[in-house]
């Protein structure tokens, strides 16, 4: 399951934290906020330039509650992948009542090739009975009835309340973690805490934007585990890029360094060396006189 109640916890413990300036994560110095801003503007900008304003989602749906299983199969499986199981399981189950009441050993079959079936057919046949129990079939806006469903964390909660109910809302998936840690706009790994560092540093109204923006950067440029930096737009913004060519500089000066040390470890033992010769002979001759 993404997005345990742990993790909800633990948020809302940070989120505390930082509403009360008790966390040493966060520059209040004029200067850096200043700093942090004008960049992460221009990469905003940039974005936008390259990809518009077009929001976007990627995974085939024709209402919530298709978009609430939907999102459930992506857990590590590609969009196109779950996009090419949804168009023949949402026909074959074309309601919550009919997930609610599916077979478990026949779902699996259904979903099989989007990995972890066992645990998504489940989750997904607990969810829609959750719907049809608790929220009357109909899919839920607040973070806290989304994450009450089974199988459902805040990364599937923000999905919906994004694309669904247009609540702004940040949505950490592989690409996201990965590529706002290179553009150095976090240094956590925890998704939750990746997902507050982006609340606090982005606009509220470019949170959805920067889902789209970014899981689009991160299928085509900035790939992992080697991002294709040649060809990136955001290169002279880029973190992780200027570490790169920081270390490659680094790299070249090596070999001539250690040429240097080489040879003035040399110089240092020959002319030990002289001098010890040259006390031998002065004793040589000390004892011929």
């Amino acid at each position: 399951m993404i997005g345990s109640k742990t993790d909800d916890n633990e948020w809302r413990m940070d989120n505390r934290k930082i509403n009360n300036g008790g966390t040493d994560k966060i520059d209040n110095s004029r200067k850096g906020q200043r700093a942090v801003k004008k960049r992460t503007k221009e990469i905003l900008d940039l974005l936008e330039q390259e990809y518009g304003t077009d929001y976007k989602c990627y995974l085939n749906h024709e209402n919530a509650w298709q978009l609430l299983i939907a999102t459930i199969l992506s857990a590590q499986c590609t969009d196109a992948r779950v996009n090419i199981v949804t168009k023949d399981l949402f026909q074959k189950y074309p309601a919550v009542s009919a997930f609610a009441n599916a077979d478990l050993k026949e779902l699996e079959q259904d979903i099989h090739s989007t990995g972890f079936y066992h645990n998504k057919a489940k989750n997904i046949i607990a969810c829609c009975r959750d719907l049809e129990v608790k929220f009357g079939g109909e899919v839920p806006g607040s973070l806290e009835d989304l994450t009450s469903l089974a199988g459902v964390g805040r990364k599937i909660a923000n999905v919906i309340r994004g694309n669904i109910f247009h609540e702004p809302s940040v949505v950490v998936d592989t690409h996201v973690k990965r590529i706002s840690k290179r553009l150095g706009l976090t240094k956590e790994e925890d998704p939750v805490k990746v997902e507050f560092d982006l609340m606090r540093e982005l606009p509220k109204d470019r949170w959805i934007l920067w889902n789209i923006h970014i899981i689009r950067l991160g299928r085509t440029i900035c790939k992992a585990p080697t991002p294709n930096c040649a060809e990136c737009f955001l290169q002279g913004v880029c973190i992780d890029y200027a570490n790169r060519e920081k270390a490659k500089k680094t790299l070249k000066k090596i070999p001539g360094k250690k040429k240097e040390a080489a040879k003035k470890t040399a110089d240092e033992k020959k002319k030990a060396a002289g001098k010890t010769a040259d006390k031998k002979e002065e004793s040589s001759k000390e004892d011929g006189r």
